[in-house]
């Protein structure tokens, strides 16, 4: 016989050749020669050292377990004073029944949606995650959220949590944006048969999402599709010329001729126009041609313009003198002074007076 002494807060487990026979509550008690004590620290986690369903044969050691068994497709977060402290996975786990608070929250992973009152903090610990899958949808998106192929709702800004199982979770999402679609190097003939290459753009939105991505497919090669089929309408009914004179005025029919169509694939148009428009070579060096001769054409009239104003400017000038002979002496002076300027010296012979000789230089006095 020997004495055991279980303190406060403390159970002895006796077994005899690894075999449990009983729990000893606090107190000083007696055992047998060939029987060995575990002792165990109650607020402290239950390391269970055999089989827990034999364990549990016994009474006492039952009232003072508490026992959690956990299903297959769940998982119990476990609470210790209302703060989060592990994950329990299925089977059977027993706890101590002391001053330690443990709270459980039991959660069925069978499903998606997690309708578990578990706070966010919980959620993104490291040992919840490993049961977790999550997706994020970025604050100029919406998305539709899928679980085996079905639509079940829409999904705005924010980050989402779906418990992880063998149902299968797929998120589709646009961009809700202002988008542009290009549409690059269109071949079409105008009305008078010119072969023009185009250069279009086309600003859009998503705005109906269930549109775009459940009732239609790649809304994008679609737009362009209309886009298209409107250009070669509007082109296809002006000639060259007009068209060079009326381009401005594309992005209205479009616009109107194609928005009820976008609105059928969930998109709203906002802005359209064209960005080029290229000539063929050949088309190019006759373009080029009527240009330089329209522009040589305008010149001509301009110079013929200024010549017989400046032909007129010197008949009245010539009238004006001629009926004023102080005006004459007076224009006379002035070329004279203009000459004067760029001689640097004169030199006057005979005996006549200077006067006289600059007349003679410069031109006969009336």
């Amino acid at each position: 016989m020997k004495f055991v002494n279980i303190n406060a807060y403390q159970v002895g487990l006796v077994f005899r050749n690894e075999t449990y026979l009983k729990a000893l509550p606090e107190g000083i008690h007696f055992v047998g020669p060939f029987q060995t004590v575990k002792v165990y620290d109650i607020t402290k986690p239950f390391a269970v050292p055999c089989s827990l369903d034999i364990l549990l044969t016994d009474k006492v050691l039952a009232d003072l377990l508490e026992v959690i068994d956990v299903k297959d497709q769940e998982i119990v977060l476990q609470y210790e004073n209302d703060v989060f402290k592990t994950v329990l996975k299925p089977g059977r786990h027993a706890f101590w029944k002391s001053m330690v608070n443990y709270r459980y929250v039991r959660a069925d992973l069978s499903k998606v949606e997690i309708t578990e009152a578990i706070d966010l903090t919980s959620l993104t610990s490291k040992e919840v995650l490993a049961y977790m899958r999550s997706y994020t949808v970025e604050s100029y998106e919406k998305g539709l959220l899928f679980v085996n192929g079905k639509y079940q709702k829409v999904l705005e800004a924010g980050t989402y949590y779906w418990w992880r199982n063998n149902l299968s979770v797929h998120i589709s999402k646009v961009d809700t944006r202002q988008l542009q679609l290009e549409i690059a190097g269109q071949e079409i003939l105008t009305k008078d048969k010119a072969t023009l290459r185009i250069n279009f753009y086309v600003q859009y939105k998503v705005t109906d999402i269930m549109k775009a991505l459940l009732e239609n497919k790649d809304i994008d090669k679609q737009l362009y599709i209309l886009m298209q089929l409107g250009l070669r309408e509007y082109i296809g009914t002006l000639t060259l010329d007009e068209l060079l004179e009326k381009k401005e005025g594309i992005s209205k029919f479009i616009l109107d001729a194609i928005a009820e169509n976008a609105g059928q694939l969930g998109v709203t148009l906002v802005n359209c126009g064209i960005r080029d428009v290229i000539l063929p070579g050949d088309m190019k060096e006759i373009m080029n041609r009527v240009l330089i001769a329209e522009k040589t054409a305008q010149a001509n009239i301009i110079m013929r313009r200024e010549e017989t104003a400046s032909m007129r400017s010197l008949l009245n000038t010539a009238k004006l003198m001629e009926e004023n002979e102080m005006l004459f002496r007076l224009k006379e002076m002035e070329y004279v002074e203009k000459i004067a300027d760029k001689i640097n010296t004169i030199s006057i012979s005979g005996g006549g007076q200077v006067l006289d000789q600059l007349k003679q230089i410069f031109g006969t006095a009336k």
